[in-house]
Protein backbone atom coordinates (compact mmCIF):
# COMPACT_ATOMS: atom_id res chain seq x y z
CA UNK A 1 0.00 0.00 0.00
CA UNK A 2 1.55 3.24 -1.39
CA UNK A 3 0.93 6.30 1.21
CA UNK A 4 -0.37 9.02 -0.52
CA UNK A 5 0.71 12.59 0.50
CA UNK A 6 -0.25 14.72 3.42
CA UNK A 7 -3.10 17.41 2.89
CA UNK A 8 -2.17 19.83 5.44
CA UNK A 9 -4.49 22.77 6.82
CA UNK A 10 -2.93 25.62 8.38
CA UNK A 11 -4.08 27.02 11.31
CA UNK A 12 -3.58 30.32 12.29
CA UNK A 13 -5.39 31.85 15.75
CA UNK A 14 -5.27 35.06 18.00
CA UNK A 15 -7.37 36.05 20.77
CA UNK A 16 -7.65 39.64 22.16
CA UNK A 17 -7.30 37.78 25.49
CA UNK A 18 -3.90 38.96 28.12
CA UNK A 19 -2.74 35.35 27.21
CA UNK A 20 -1.92 36.16 23.66
CA UNK A 21 -0.63 39.57 23.77
CA UNK A 22 3.00 38.35 22.86
CA UNK A 23 1.85 35.77 20.24
CA UNK A 24 2.09 36.66 16.57
CA UNK A 25 -0.46 38.25 14.72
CA UNK A 26 -2.75 36.09 12.32
CA UNK A 27 -1.11 37.33 8.77
CA UNK A 28 2.21 36.97 10.93
CA UNK A 29 1.86 34.00 11.26
CA UNK A 30 0.53 32.75 8.22
CA UNK A 31 3.61 34.32 6.18
CA UNK A 32 6.15 32.92 8.34
CA UNK A 33 3.84 29.21 8.11
CA UNK A 34 4.31 29.38 4.47
CA UNK A 35 7.72 29.76 4.45
CA UNK A 36 8.30 27.03 7.13
CA UNK A 37 5.77 24.55 4.34
CA UNK A 38 7.94 26.15 1.53
CA UNK A 39 11.00 24.89 3.07
CA UNK A 40 10.07 21.65 4.36
CA UNK A 41 7.98 21.08 1.00
CA UNK A 42 4.29 20.16 2.79
CA UNK A 43 1.56 20.88 1.06
CA UNK A 44 -1.26 23.46 2.24
CA UNK A 45 -4.93 23.03 1.15
CA UNK A 46 -6.49 25.51 2.71
CA UNK A 47 -6.06 28.20 5.34
CA UNK A 48 -7.79 28.37 8.81
CA UNK A 49 -7.67 31.54 10.73
CA UNK A 50 -9.89 32.55 13.71
CA UNK A 51 -9.47 35.59 16.71
CA UNK A 52 -11.04 33.75 19.92
CA UNK A 53 -9.67 32.54 22.94
CA UNK A 54 -8.70 28.74 23.12
CA UNK A 55 -9.61 28.25 27.02
CA UNK A 56 -12.71 26.80 26.40
CA UNK A 57 -13.86 24.69 23.60
CA UNK A 58 -16.48 25.99 20.97
CA UNK A 59 -14.36 27.53 18.30
CA UNK A 60 -16.23 27.49 15.20
CA UNK A 61 -13.24 27.83 12.87
CA UNK A 62 -11.32 24.88 14.79
CA UNK A 63 -14.57 22.50 15.23
CA UNK A 64 -14.95 23.28 10.44
CA UNK A 65 -11.30 22.16 10.49
CA UNK A 66 -11.49 19.31 12.61
CA UNK A 67 -14.97 18.22 10.99
CA UNK A 68 -13.11 18.61 7.43
CA UNK A 69 -10.43 16.24 8.40
CA UNK A 70 -12.85 13.71 9.45
CA UNK A 71 -14.41 14.18 6.20
CA UNK A 72 -10.61 13.58 4.81
CA UNK A 73 -10.43 16.49 3.32
CA UNK A 74 -6.75 17.21 5.05
CA UNK A 75 -4.33 14.82 7.36
CA UNK A 76 -1.83 17.14 8.40
CA UNK A 77 -2.03 20.50 10.52
CA UNK A 78 0.45 23.13 10.42
CA UNK A 79 0.56 25.64 13.31
CA UNK A 80 2.79 28.32 15.12
CA UNK A 81 2.51 26.34 18.21
CA UNK A 82 0.32 23.94 19.86
CA UNK A 83 -1.20 26.26 22.10
CA UNK A 84 -2.63 27.85 18.86
CA UNK A 85 -4.68 24.76 18.88
CA UNK A 86 -5.75 24.34 22.10
CA UNK A 87 -5.49 25.10 25.61
CA UNK A 88 -8.50 23.09 27.16
CA UNK A 89 -8.71 19.73 27.88
CA UNK A 90 -11.19 18.71 25.50
CA UNK A 91 -9.89 20.20 22.34
CA UNK A 92 -6.53 18.92 23.12
CA UNK A 93 -7.56 15.54 24.19
CA UNK A 94 -9.61 15.63 20.39
CA UNK A 95 -6.57 16.81 18.44
CA UNK A 96 -4.32 13.88 20.86
CA UNK A 97 -6.53 10.88 19.76
CA UNK A 98 -6.99 11.73 16.16
CA UNK A 99 -3.22 11.57 15.92
CA UNK A 100 -2.75 8.28 18.04
CA UNK A 101 -5.84 7.00 15.24
CA UNK A 102 -3.79 8.25 12.53
CA UNK A 103 -6.89 10.25 11.31
CA UNK A 104 -4.30 13.24 11.68
CA UNK A 105 -0.70 11.56 9.98
CA UNK A 106 1.52 14.84 11.10
CA UNK A 107 1.69 18.27 12.68
CA UNK A 108 4.16 20.49 12.64
CA UNK A 109 4.87 23.43 14.03
CA UNK A 110 7.99 25.32 14.89
CA UNK A 111 9.42 23.78 17.22
CA UNK A 112 8.82 19.91 16.65
CA UNK A 113 6.89 17.54 14.70
CA UNK A 114 4.59 14.70 16.38
CA UNK A 115 3.17 11.89 14.44
CA UNK A 116 0.93 8.74 15.60
CA UNK A 117 3.79 6.93 17.39
CA UNK A 118 6.29 9.62 17.92
CA UNK A 119 5.92 12.65 20.17
CA UNK A 120 2.68 11.21 21.38
CA UNK A 121 3.96 11.97 25.29
CA UNK A 122 5.38 15.54 24.76
CA UNK A 123 2.33 16.60 22.97
CA UNK A 124 -0.35 15.77 26.01
CA UNK A 125 2.38 17.14 28.18
CA UNK A 126 2.03 20.74 26.10
CA UNK A 127 -1.58 20.33 25.99
CA UNK A 128 -1.53 19.50 30.01
CA UNK A 129 1.01 22.93 30.91
CA UNK A 130 -1.13 25.15 28.09
CA UNK A 131 -4.40 24.35 29.97
CA UNK A 132 -2.27 25.06 33.51
CA UNK A 133 -1.26 28.26 31.76
CA UNK A 134 -4.90 29.57 31.46
CA UNK A 135 -6.01 27.91 35.05
CA UNK A 136 -3.04 30.20 36.77
CA UNK A 137 -3.95 33.08 34.54
CA UNK A 138 -7.11 32.75 35.90
CA UNK A 139 -6.52 32.79 39.59
CA UNK A 140 -3.77 35.42 39.25
CA UNK A 141 -6.70 37.76 37.23
CA UNK A 142 -8.89 37.31 39.98
CA UNK A 143 -6.34 38.22 42.68
CA UNK A 144 -5.83 41.48 40.46
CA UNK A 145 -8.85 42.57 40.12
CA UNK A 146 -9.90 42.00 43.76
CA UNK A 147 -7.40 44.49 44.53
CA UNK A 148 -7.94 46.69 41.82
CA UNK A 149 -11.70 47.02 43.60
CA UNK A 150 -10.48 47.15 46.84
CA UNK A 151 -8.97 50.55 45.59
CA UNK A 152 -11.70 51.83 44.33
CA UNK A 153 -10.88 51.02 40.46
CA UNK A 154 -13.03 49.28 38.19
CA UNK A 155 -10.87 46.15 37.02
CA UNK A 156 -11.93 46.01 33.11
CA UNK A 157 -12.00 49.04 30.40
CA UNK A 158 -14.68 51.93 31.61
CA UNK A 159 -17.56 52.89 29.71
CA UNK A 160 -17.12 55.42 26.81
CA UNK A 161 -16.17 58.62 28.46
CA UNK A 162 -13.36 57.56 29.98
CA UNK A 163 -10.01 55.93 29.00
CA UNK A 164 -7.51 53.09 31.06
CA UNK A 165 -3.82 54.52 31.77
CA UNK A 166 -2.50 52.05 29.83
CA UNK A 167 1.20 52.81 30.34
CA UNK A 168 1.31 54.09 33.74
CA UNK A 169 1.43 57.87 33.05
CA UNK A 170 2.58 59.32 36.32
CA UNK A 171 0.38 62.31 35.95
CA UNK A 172 -3.19 60.24 34.90
CA UNK A 173 -5.19 58.03 37.50
CA UNK A 174 -5.59 54.27 36.62
CA UNK A 175 -8.97 55.30 34.89
CA UNK A 176 -9.64 59.42 33.36
CA UNK A 177 -11.66 60.88 30.83
CA UNK A 178 -11.38 60.60 27.28
CA UNK A 179 -10.35 64.22 26.03
CA UNK A 180 -12.88 63.28 22.54
CA UNK A 181 -15.62 61.55 24.08
CA UNK A 182 -15.92 62.59 27.60
CA UNK A 183 -17.41 66.18 26.77
CA UNK A 184 -19.91 64.33 24.39
CA UNK A 185 -21.48 61.94 26.71
CA UNK A 186 -21.73 64.93 29.61
CA UNK A 187 -23.71 67.34 27.04
CA UNK A 188 -25.87 63.86 26.13
CA UNK A 189 -26.43 63.61 29.99
CA UNK A 190 -27.31 67.26 30.00
CA UNK A 191 -29.65 67.07 27.67
CA UNK A 192 -31.69 64.18 28.27
CA UNK A 193 -32.01 65.65 31.94
CA UNK A 194 -32.50 69.01 30.67
CA UNK A 195 -34.96 68.46 27.42
CA UNK A 196 -36.41 64.67 28.51
CA UNK A 197 -36.00 63.47 25.20
CA UNK A 198 -36.33 59.62 24.31
CA UNK A 199 -33.71 57.38 23.82
CA UNK A 200 -33.72 57.24 20.28
CA UNK A 201 -33.75 61.48 19.90
CA UNK A 202 -31.05 61.05 22.08
CA UNK A 203 -29.46 58.47 19.54
CA UNK A 204 -29.80 60.38 16.92
CA UNK A 205 -28.45 63.28 18.77
CA UNK A 206 -25.03 61.57 19.97
CA UNK A 207 -24.78 60.24 16.37
CA UNK A 208 -24.87 64.09 14.99
CA UNK A 209 -21.70 64.65 17.20
CA UNK A 210 -19.68 61.65 16.35
CA UNK A 211 -20.28 59.60 19.32
CA UNK A 212 -18.57 55.80 18.69
CA UNK A 213 -17.78 52.94 20.92
CA UNK A 214 -14.09 52.72 22.17
CA UNK A 215 -12.64 50.83 19.13
CA UNK A 216 -13.98 53.75 16.81
CA UNK A 217 -17.13 51.27 15.70
CA UNK A 218 -20.38 52.58 15.43
CA UNK A 219 -22.98 52.16 18.39
CA UNK A 220 -26.09 50.22 18.61
CA UNK A 221 -29.30 51.69 19.78
CA UNK A 222 -29.24 48.88 22.69
CA UNK A 223 -25.29 49.65 23.99
CA UNK A 224 -26.22 53.54 23.73
CA UNK A 225 -29.09 52.54 25.87
CA UNK A 226 -27.13 50.62 28.31
CA UNK A 227 -24.72 53.56 28.70
CA UNK A 228 -27.09 55.64 30.99
CA UNK A 229 -28.14 52.54 33.19
CA UNK A 230 -24.41 52.55 34.09
CA UNK A 231 -23.40 53.73 37.67
CA UNK A 232 -19.98 54.57 36.40
CA UNK A 233 -20.96 58.31 35.51
CA UNK A 234 -21.74 59.22 39.22
CA UNK A 235 -18.78 57.93 40.92
CA UNK A 236 -19.40 54.39 40.99
CA UNK A 237 -19.02 50.66 39.22
CA UNK A 238 -21.08 47.78 39.05
CA UNK A 239 -19.14 44.62 39.47
CA UNK A 240 -20.77 40.75 39.68
CA UNK A 241 -23.94 42.57 40.19
CA UNK A 242 -22.64 44.58 42.96
CA UNK A 243 -22.11 48.29 43.22
CA UNK A 244 -18.62 49.60 44.13
CA UNK A 245 -17.48 53.45 45.13
CA UNK A 246 -15.55 54.30 42.71
CA UNK A 247 -12.26 56.81 42.76
CA UNK A 248 -12.84 58.09 39.35
CA UNK A 249 -14.02 61.24 38.17
CA UNK A 250 -18.01 61.53 37.79
CA UNK A 251 -19.48 62.64 35.35
CA UNK A 252 -22.89 63.54 36.72
CA UNK A 253 -24.77 63.13 40.60
CA UNK A 254 -26.55 60.42 42.10
CA UNK A 255 -29.20 62.78 42.20
CA UNK A 256 -29.05 63.10 38.51
CA UNK A 257 -28.84 59.66 37.78
CA UNK A 258 -31.40 58.47 39.49
CA UNK A 259 -33.27 61.37 37.96
CA UNK A 260 -32.44 60.00 34.75
CA UNK A 261 -33.82 56.74 35.01
CA UNK A 262 -37.19 58.23 36.12
CA UNK A 263 -36.85 59.47 33.03
CA UNK A 264 -35.98 56.32 31.13
CA UNK A 265 -38.78 54.57 32.72
CA UNK A 266 -41.36 56.43 31.70
CA UNK A 267 -40.54 56.09 28.30
CA UNK A 268 -40.55 53.02 25.49
CA UNK A 269 -36.74 52.36 24.82
CA UNK A 270 -35.21 49.71 22.30
CA UNK A 271 -34.37 46.64 24.07
CA UNK A 272 -31.95 44.23 23.07
CA UNK A 273 -33.38 40.90 20.63
CA UNK A 274 -32.40 38.28 18.83
CA UNK A 275 -32.21 39.44 14.57
CA UNK A 276 -34.73 36.87 13.17
CA UNK A 277 -34.10 38.78 10.02
CA UNK A 278 -30.25 39.74 8.97
CA UNK A 279 -30.48 43.41 7.85
CA UNK A 280 -33.07 45.13 9.95
CA UNK A 281 -31.23 48.08 12.52
CA UNK A 282 -28.86 48.78 9.51
CA UNK A 283 -30.35 51.13 6.70
CA UNK A 284 -32.32 53.78 7.49
CA UNK A 285 -35.05 55.22 5.01
CA UNK A 286 -33.81 57.59 1.81
CA UNK A 287 -36.75 59.76 2.55
CA UNK A 288 -38.01 60.46 6.34
CA UNK A 289 -34.27 58.91 7.90
CA UNK A 290 -36.19 56.05 9.87
CA UNK A 291 -34.82 52.80 10.56
CA UNK A 292 -35.78 49.90 7.91
CA UNK A 293 -37.43 47.03 9.52
CA UNK A 294 -38.37 43.76 8.39
CA UNK A 295 -41.71 41.62 8.09
CA UNK A 296 -43.22 38.59 6.91
CA UNK A 297 -46.40 38.42 4.74
CA UNK A 298 -48.32 35.56 4.03
CA UNK A 299 -50.63 34.65 1.41
CA UNK A 300 -53.33 31.72 1.96
CA UNK A 301 -54.05 29.78 -1.83
CA UNK A 302 -57.27 28.46 -2.75
CA UNK A 303 -55.36 24.83 -3.08
CA UNK A 304 -54.68 25.20 0.84
CA UNK A 305 -51.08 25.81 0.64
CA UNK A 306 -49.46 28.98 1.62
CA UNK A 307 -47.31 31.68 0.09
CA UNK A 308 -44.86 34.22 1.96
CA UNK A 309 -42.14 36.76 1.60
CA UNK A 310 -40.00 38.64 3.64
CA UNK A 311 -40.05 42.77 2.86
CA UNK A 312 -37.89 45.40 3.87
CA UNK A 313 -39.78 48.25 5.09
CA UNK A 314 -39.52 52.17 6.77
CA UNK A 315 -40.83 51.80 10.43
CA UNK A 316 -42.67 55.39 10.05
CA UNK A 317 -41.38 56.62 12.66
CA UNK A 318 -40.48 60.05 11.93
CA UNK A 319 -43.04 60.83 9.07
CA UNK A 320 -46.16 58.56 9.64
CA UNK A 321 -47.24 59.39 5.72
CA UNK A 322 -43.61 57.96 4.31
CA UNK A 323 -43.75 57.25 0.80
CA UNK A 324 -41.01 54.96 0.31
CA UNK A 325 -41.83 51.45 -1.26
CA UNK A 326 -41.18 48.03 0.39
CA UNK A 327 -38.27 45.72 -1.68
CA UNK A 328 -38.59 42.18 -0.94
CA UNK A 329 -36.03 40.15 0.61
CA UNK A 330 -35.10 38.65 -2.73
CA UNK A 331 -34.50 42.06 -4.53
CA UNK A 332 -32.75 43.36 -1.75
CA UNK A 333 -30.25 40.56 -1.64
CA UNK A 334 -30.12 40.50 -5.63
CA UNK A 335 -28.70 44.14 -5.31
CA UNK A 336 -25.59 43.46 -2.67
CA UNK A 337 -24.84 40.08 -4.57
CA UNK A 338 -24.26 43.15 -7.73
CA UNK A 339 -22.77 45.21 -5.28
CA UNK A 340 -20.30 42.20 -4.13
CA UNK A 341 -19.74 40.88 -7.29
CA UNK A 342 -17.85 44.28 -8.22
CA UNK A 343 -15.47 43.47 -5.64
CA UNK A 344 -14.65 40.03 -5.66
CA UNK A 345 -11.26 39.28 -6.39
CA UNK A 346 -9.12 35.76 -7.20
CA UNK A 347 -7.09 34.79 -4.12
CA UNK A 348 -3.71 34.82 -6.88
CA UNK A 349 -4.44 39.01 -6.83
CA UNK A 350 -4.36 39.02 -2.81
CA UNK A 351 -1.50 37.50 -2.96
CA UNK A 352 0.63 39.59 -5.28
CA UNK A 353 -1.10 42.68 -3.98
CA UNK A 354 -0.12 42.19 -0.39
CA UNK A 355 3.16 41.25 -1.45
CA UNK A 356 3.77 44.79 -3.07
CA UNK A 357 2.51 46.26 0.11
CA UNK A 358 4.63 44.99 1.88
CA UNK A 359 7.45 46.34 -0.29
CA UNK A 360 5.46 49.86 0.53
CA UNK A 361 5.58 48.82 4.00
CA UNK A 362 9.20 48.40 4.43
CA UNK A 363 9.24 52.48 2.69
CA UNK A 364 7.34 53.62 5.27
CA UNK A 365 9.15 51.66 8.71
CA UNK A 366 12.23 53.67 7.24
CA UNK A 367 10.67 56.66 7.34
CA UNK A 368 8.43 55.84 10.60
CA UNK A 369 12.44 55.35 12.74
CA UNK A 370 13.32 58.77 11.29
CA UNK A 371 10.23 60.66 12.72
CA UNK A 372 10.14 58.27 15.82
CA UNK A 373 14.20 59.34 16.37
CA UNK A 374 13.10 63.31 16.48
CA UNK A 375 10.33 62.60 18.42
CA UNK A 376 12.51 60.32 21.36
CA UNK A 377 15.19 63.22 21.14
CA UNK A 378 12.44 65.67 22.11
CA UNK A 379 11.31 62.90 24.49
CA UNK A 380 14.44 62.40 26.33
CA UNK A 381 15.22 66.13 26.42
CA UNK A 382 11.73 67.27 27.90
CA UNK A 383 12.72 64.34 30.63
CA UNK A 384 16.14 65.96 31.60
CA UNK A 385 13.96 69.39 31.64
CA UNK A 386 11.87 67.36 34.48
CA UNK A 387 14.70 65.99 36.31
CA UNK A 388 16.27 69.92 36.37
CA UNK A 389 13.53 71.24 37.48
CA UNK A 390 12.96 68.36 40.61
CA UNK A 391 16.28 69.34 41.59
CA UNK A 392 16.04 73.08 41.52
CA UNK A 393 12.60 72.51 43.94
CA UNK A 394 14.97 70.08 45.87
CA UNK A 395 17.36 73.16 46.16
CA UNK A 396 14.87 75.82 47.04
CA UNK A 397 16.00 77.59 44.03
CA UNK A 398 12.49 78.20 43.02
CA UNK A 399 9.21 77.98 45.06
CA UNK A 400 6.01 75.45 44.80
CA UNK A 401 3.84 76.96 43.02
CA UNK A 402 6.70 78.22 39.84
CA UNK A 403 7.64 74.57 40.27
CA UNK A 404 4.03 73.27 39.80
CA UNK A 405 3.33 75.58 36.62
CA UNK A 406 6.53 73.86 35.25
CA UNK A 407 5.64 71.10 35.91
CA UNK A 408 2.81 70.56 34.07
CA UNK A 409 3.66 72.16 30.92
CA UNK A 410 6.69 69.46 31.22
CA UNK A 411 4.33 66.64 31.67
CA UNK A 412 2.04 67.50 28.87
CA UNK A 413 5.06 68.26 26.50
CA UNK A 414 6.15 64.28 28.02
CA UNK A 415 2.68 62.93 27.13
CA UNK A 416 2.79 64.92 23.75
CA UNK A 417 5.50 63.28 22.54
CA UNK A 418 4.70 59.59 24.11
CA UNK A 419 1.81 60.15 22.13
CA UNK A 420 3.35 60.44 19.02
CA UNK A 421 5.85 57.89 19.39
CA UNK A 422 3.15 56.08 20.05
CA UNK A 423 0.83 56.94 16.81
CA UNK A 424 3.81 56.52 14.50
CA UNK A 425 4.77 53.07 15.87
CA UNK A 426 1.25 51.64 15.05
CA UNK A 427 0.44 53.59 12.15
CA UNK A 428 2.72 51.31 10.24
CA UNK A 429 1.57 47.59 12.01
CA UNK A 430 -1.64 48.52 11.72
CA UNK A 431 -2.40 49.78 7.97
CA UNK A 432 -0.92 46.55 6.29
CA UNK A 433 -2.92 44.11 8.60
CA UNK A 434 -5.94 46.51 7.83
CA UNK A 435 -5.05 45.73 3.75
CA UNK A 436 -4.85 42.19 4.36
CA UNK A 437 -8.44 42.02 5.97
CA UNK A 438 -9.92 44.31 2.82
CA UNK A 439 -8.58 42.16 0.60
CA UNK A 440 -9.71 38.68 2.47
CA UNK A 441 -13.12 40.60 2.41
CA UNK A 442 -13.02 40.95 -0.79
CA UNK A 443 -12.13 37.58 -1.80
CA UNK A 444 -14.49 35.66 0.36
CA UNK A 445 -17.36 38.25 1.00
CA UNK A 446 -19.59 37.15 -2.34
CA UNK A 447 -19.42 33.45 -0.87
CA UNK A 448 -20.17 34.03 2.28
CA UNK A 449 -23.37 35.96 1.34
CA UNK A 450 -24.42 33.15 -0.57
CA UNK A 451 -24.05 30.47 1.72
CA UNK A 452 -23.39 31.94 5.19
CA UNK A 453 -25.76 32.58 7.97
CA UNK A 454 -27.86 35.54 8.60
CA UNK A 455 -25.07 36.84 10.73
CA UNK A 456 -23.06 35.97 8.16
CA UNK A 457 -25.11 38.25 5.64
CA UNK A 458 -25.51 40.72 8.57
CA UNK A 459 -22.09 41.22 8.89
CA UNK A 460 -21.11 41.22 5.14
CA UNK A 461 -23.32 44.31 4.60
CA UNK A 462 -22.18 46.27 7.14
CA UNK A 463 -18.65 46.09 6.10
CA UNK A 464 -19.53 47.47 2.93
CA UNK A 465 -19.95 51.23 3.97
CA UNK A 466 -21.60 53.18 6.12
CA UNK A 467 -24.62 55.80 6.18
CA UNK A 468 -27.28 52.75 4.13
CA UNK A 469 -29.62 53.99 2.88
CA UNK A 470 -33.04 52.53 0.97
CA UNK A 471 -34.58 55.26 -1.75
CA UNK A 472 -36.78 54.41 -4.35
CA UNK A 473 -35.99 50.81 -3.71
CA UNK A 474 -32.79 51.28 -3.92
CA UNK A 475 -29.91 50.49 -1.17
CA UNK A 476 -27.29 53.45 -1.41
CA UNK A 477 -24.43 54.05 0.75
CA UNK A 478 -20.88 55.58 1.68
CA UNK A 479 -18.52 53.08 -0.01
CA UNK A 480 -15.58 52.17 2.51
CA UNK A 481 -12.27 53.39 1.22
CA UNK A 482 -10.66 50.34 1.15
CA UNK A 483 -13.39 49.05 -0.87
CA UNK A 484 -13.52 51.96 -3.20
CA UNK A 485 -10.14 50.65 -4.57
CA UNK A 486 -11.36 47.21 -5.25
CA UNK A 487 -14.42 48.63 -7.10
CA UNK A 488 -11.94 50.30 -9.08
CA UNK A 489 -9.23 47.33 -9.63
CA UNK A 490 -11.69 44.07 -9.55
CA UNK A 491 -13.42 44.59 -13.18
CA UNK A 492 -9.82 44.59 -14.64
CA UNK A 493 -9.01 41.79 -12.42
CA UNK A 494 -11.91 39.54 -13.28
CA UNK A 495 -11.53 40.04 -17.24
CA UNK A 496 -7.70 39.10 -17.12
CA UNK A 497 -8.93 35.74 -15.01
CA UNK A 498 -11.96 35.35 -17.57
CA UNK A 499 -9.84 36.32 -20.31
CA UNK A 500 -6.90 33.02 -19.78
CA UNK A 501 -9.16 30.74 -18.52
CA UNK A 502 -9.96 27.98 -19.33
CA UNK A 503 -8.31 28.52 -22.59
CA UNK A 504 -5.25 29.77 -21.20
CA UNK A 505 -4.30 28.09 -17.92
CA UNK A 506 -1.91 30.04 -15.59
CA UNK A 507 -0.46 28.28 -12.08
CA UNK A 508 2.46 29.88 -11.50
CA UNK A 509 2.64 32.80 -9.27
CA UNK A 510 5.49 34.23 -11.14
CA UNK A 511 3.42 33.82 -14.25
CA UNK A 512 0.30 35.52 -12.76
CA UNK A 513 2.86 38.52 -10.92
CA UNK A 514 4.05 39.03 -14.05
CA UNK A 515 1.10 39.81 -15.50
CA UNK A 516 -0.23 41.84 -12.64
CA UNK A 517 2.86 43.63 -13.12
CA UNK A 518 1.85 45.10 -16.66
CA UNK A 519 -1.26 47.13 -15.57
CA UNK A 520 0.53 50.00 -14.07
CA UNK A 521 -3.07 51.25 -12.37
CA UNK A 522 -2.61 48.14 -10.21
CA UNK A 523 0.38 49.18 -8.94
CA UNK A 524 -1.32 52.26 -6.98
Amino acid sequence: MINKPVRYFLYARKSSENEDRQVASVPSQIEELKKLAQEMNLNISEIFTEEKSAKAPGRPVFSQMIADIHKGRAEGILCWKLDRLARNPIDGGTISWMLQQSIIRHIQTFQRAYHPTDNVLMMNLEFGMANQFILDLSVNTKRGQRNKIQQGWLPHKPPVGYLNNLYNQPDKPPIYPDPVSFPIMKKLWAILLEKRCSIDKLFDIAHGMGLKMAKGTKMSSHNFYLLFRNPFYYGAFLWNDEVYPGKHEPMITKTEFDLAQKIINSRSFPREQTHTFAFTGLMRCGECGAYITAEEKFKHLKNGGTNHHTYYRCTKRIKRDCSEPPIRLEDLENQIRDILGKITIPPQFRDWAIKQLKVDQSKEIVDRDEITKAHRHNLDACIKKLDALFNMRLNEEISQEEYAKKKDDLLEEKQKYEELIGDTQARVETWLDRADKAFIFAQTAQKRFDTGTLEDKRYVLSCLGSNLVLSGRKLRFQVDDCLAIFQEVAPDVQSLHNRLEPTQLVDSTTDWEALYAQNKKWGG
